[in-house]
């Protein structure tokens, strides 16, 4: 079969070639576009990342083209009713990454709750001096969980291995989901007014845009602590900003933030055409995030681990070696 692979690092070149060794492969760095699309017209396979836009006038160069395997969860840059006028096959990476983002939330909240930074800074400049780095427990803590999906779910999990009452809100709650895992599923106002810990899970739109705003962090415990690591504008950065500075909650843990735009997909932000365009007044209050000492603030690094790139990249493997046998997994069209 003849299989193109677009958007390509060189790494991921290395680890495809081993999987499809009777294959005809071509790897190109850049996107697949209407005007190199036509070097390629043999192809009856390709791979792709969300910069290729593969619409009607591009597929009219790929006659022989039978199957796509986006490399991505999200599947907009292409045109399924086209796609399915053509007998296209259009498979996409559902999940990869939820275990890795629920460890970085608990490297966060760990980071705040044992003053991590803070030690290793004061280490780095030789002083062993252990005055105002008194943390706490998790123990015995709450945990607030808001999202209780595939990330949310190992979160809960990790919860519970800390010997945490675990408590959480969803808006499309899961009733067999509390008995499988050990938890309560309560309303947003009371998550907020008991949790020690809240953590954020749920995806970003219209609905969830500064979810936690002023209104909400006013509900929270002047004691508790706010987690991120979903996206930016599902909390208000300035009504977070002036509660820090009020001392209305203790502090934040956060790797997304309100200025990133434009990212549909955590990988886009390791590729070098990601254009990364910000509002200048979020930039200012964020960088005031930066400089609080109860902040702690990572750059949207939670699903950079070579173990979740390298199951996006298994996944899209899997997607064509199935398809190649007459098989149809993680199937969008």
């Amino acid at each position: 079969m003849k299989i193109g692979f677009f958007e390509i690092e060189s790494w991921e070149k290395d680890f495809l070639s081993s999987f499809f060794p009777k294959d005809q492969l071509f790897f190109f760095r850049g996107k697949l576009t209407f005007s190199n699309a036509r070097k390629f017209k043999d192809l009856e396979a390709i791979s792709v990342f969300i910069y290729s836009e593969i619409n009607s006038k591009l597929l009219e160069n790929l006659p022989k083209l039978k199957m796509i395997a986006t490399r991505s969860t999200g599947y907009d840059h292409i045109d399924l009713a086209e796609c399915k006028k053509r007998n296209i096959t259009v498979c996409n990476v559902p999940t990869y990454g939820e275990n890795t983002v629920a460890e970085h939330t608990f490297a966060l909240i760990l980071a705040l709750s044992r003053k991590i930074v803070d030690c290793v800074e004061r280490t780095k400049k030789g002083s062993f001096d252990l005055e105002g780095l008194k943390g706490f427990d998790l123990r015995e803590k709450i945990l607030g969980v808001i999202g209780t999906g595939n990330i949310g779910k190992h979160i809960i999990r990790i919860g519970n291995g800390f010997e945490m009452k675990v408590i959480a809100f969803d808006a499309f709650p899961n009733k067999d989901l509390p008995k499988q895992l050990g938890f309560e599923y309560v309303s947003m106002d009371k998550l907020l007014a008991d949790s020690d810990i809240v953590t954020i899970h749920v995806p970003y739109n219209k609905f969830t845009h500064h979810l936690i705003d002023k209104k909400a962090i006013a509900k929270m415990k002047k004691s508790a602590y706010l987690i991120n690591t979903s996206r930016g504008g599902i909390i208000e950065t300035d009504a977070l900003v002036k509660a820090l500075k009020a001392k209305k909650i203790a502090g934040a843990g956060l790797d997304v933030l309100e200025e990133e735009c434009n990212i549909i997909e955590e990988p886009q932000l390791l590729k070098k055409s990601f254009p990364g365009k910000c509002d200048l007044k979020t930039l200012v209050e964020n960088h005031m995030l930066l400089e609080m000492l109860n902040v702690i603030v990572t750059p949207h690094n939670a699903f950079n681990t070579q173990e979740a790139l390298i199951r996006i990249l298994k996944v899209t493997v899997e997607n064509i070696q199935e398809f190649k046998k007459g098989n149809k997994i993680n199937f969008v069209r």
